[in-house]
C-alpha cells in the first residue's frame, strides 16, 4: 500500500509515502555518474546521469524504491499485486528486471517524453535479484515538469497511461482510478449550494461541508481521490519551506497509522517514510514513522562524478 504524488508552485516536486509492514533496509542513497550500472539484460551504462533516491543498501546495485535524477525526471514503484506480470527473459531485445527499471530509465533518460522512446520495445522481466528475492509485483509513476505516466506490466504487456491527475496508488489498474475520480465530481472546497430542491431552503451548517463524501478509508481507491482533491486544492506560498511543508502535509492525509489495516497475516501496515524531492534542485526530503522531523539529502553536495554510492542511514 503506497500513494505517489507529484505538485508544482515555486517547484516541481515528486513523492511519496511506503507503506508497509516491515522495513527493506531503506537508505538515502545517490548514486554518482561513473558508478557502474550493470543489468542482468541490457548490458551496462558506465557513465549516466547521478540520481538520488530511497533505496536498499547493497553494494552492487541501487534497489530504488523512488528517486530523482540530475535532469529533474522522477520515478517511484509502488505495489501492485495480483495485477504486475513479469514475462520470463528470453535473451533477446531491451529486457529489464523490475528491481532495475528505475535505475535504468534514470540514468539514461533526462525527460518522460526521452523515456517513451523506449517503451514500445520494452518488456520489464522476472529476473530476481537474488534467491531470496523474488520480484515485488509494482507498477511505476514516472514523471517531470511537464509530463506524467504511469507503466503497468499485465498479462498483456506494458500498458502505458499518461496520468494528468499526478497521482498513483496501488489496486486496481490505473484506468479505473481515472474512471473512478467521476464519481466525486461534485466535491468543493467551496462552500456547497443547495442542489438537492429549489423547494426546499438549505444552507451548509459548517465549513468543509463542500467535501462532504470524501473518502477517508485506507483503501487504494479512496486514497487515490482524497490525494488527488487535496493536491490540485492546493494553495501554499510559492516558496520551498511551504511547498514542502504543503507536500507532507498531503502525503500525511493518506498516510497509514498502525493498528488501522491488519494484513492478512495479522501484522501492521504502516508509513514507513515518507518522502519529497524537488526535481530542480535534486534535494531529497524525508521523514519516518517514528521520526516526524524532516530531514534532506542534496545530491549536489556531493560528488556527482563520483564511482561509489552514497548512502545515509535513516
Amino acid at each position: 500500500m503506497c500513494t505517489c504524488i507529484t505538485y508544482e508552485n515555486s517547484s516541481f516536486y515528486f513523492g511519496r509515502n511506503l507503506d508497509l509492514d516491515c522495513s527493506f533496509g531503506e537508505r538515502v542513497m545517490i548514486t554518482p555518474r561513473n558508478f557502474p550500472l550493470t543489468f542482468r539484460h541490457a548490458g551496462a551504462q558506465k557513465r549516466h546521469y547521478a540520481m538520488i533516491g530511497m533505496a536498499a543498501q547493497t553494494e552492487k546495485f541501487p534497489l530504488y524504491a523512488d528517486a530523482v535524477n540530475e535532469k529533474g525526471l522522477a520515478m517511484a514503484g509502488l505495489n501492485f499485486p495480483g495485477n504486475a506480470f513479469y514475462p520470463e527473459a528470453r535473451g533477446s531485445g531491451l529486457e529489464v528486471a523490475s528491481f532495475e527499471i528505475i535505475a535504468w530509465i534514470l540514468g539514461k533518460c533526462a525527460s518522460v517524453e526521452e523515456a517513451e522512446q523506449y517503451l514500445d520495445d520494452l518488456r520489464i522481466v522476472s529476473t530476481a535479484f537474488a534467491d531470496q528475492m523474488p520480484p515485488a509485483p509494482l507498477h511505476w509513476m514516472l514523471a517531470d515538469r511537464e509530463k506524467c505516466i504511469v507503466l503497468e506490466a499485465v498479462r498483456e504487456g506494458l500498458k502505458v497511461y499518461e496520468n494528468p491527475v499526478g497521482v498513483l496508488t496501488n489496486n486496481p489498474p490505473f484506468d479505473y482510478h481515472r474512471i473512478n475520480l467521476s464519481n466525486y465530481l461534485n466535491l468543493t472546497a467551496r462552500s456547497p449550494e443547495n442542489r438537492f430542491s429549489d423547494q426546499i431552503d438549505l444552507k451548509p451548517y459548517a465549513q468543509g461541508m463542500g467535501a462532504a463524501g470524501l473518502p477517508g478509508d485506507a483503501s487504494s481507491a479512496s486514497r487515490f481521490v482524497r490525494a488527488a482533491f487535496l493536491k490540485l486544492n492546493s494553495a501554499a506560498p510559492k516558496e520551498e519551506a511551504a511547498d514542502v511543508s504543503q507536500f507532507f502535509h498531503i502525503l500525511d492525509s493518506v498516510a497509514m497509522v498502525r493498528g488501522a489495516v491488519v494484513t492478512e497475516s495479522g501484522t501492521y501496515d504502516i508509513t514507513t517514510y515518507s518522502s519529497c524531492m524537488n526535481t530542480q534542485t535534486g534535494v531529497y526530503y524525508y521523514k519516518t514513522y517514528d521520526d516526524s522531523r524532516i530531514r534532506k539529502a542534496d545530491m549536489r553536495e556531493t560528488d556527482l562524478e563520483g564511482d561509489r554510492i552514497w548512502a545515509k542511514e535513516l
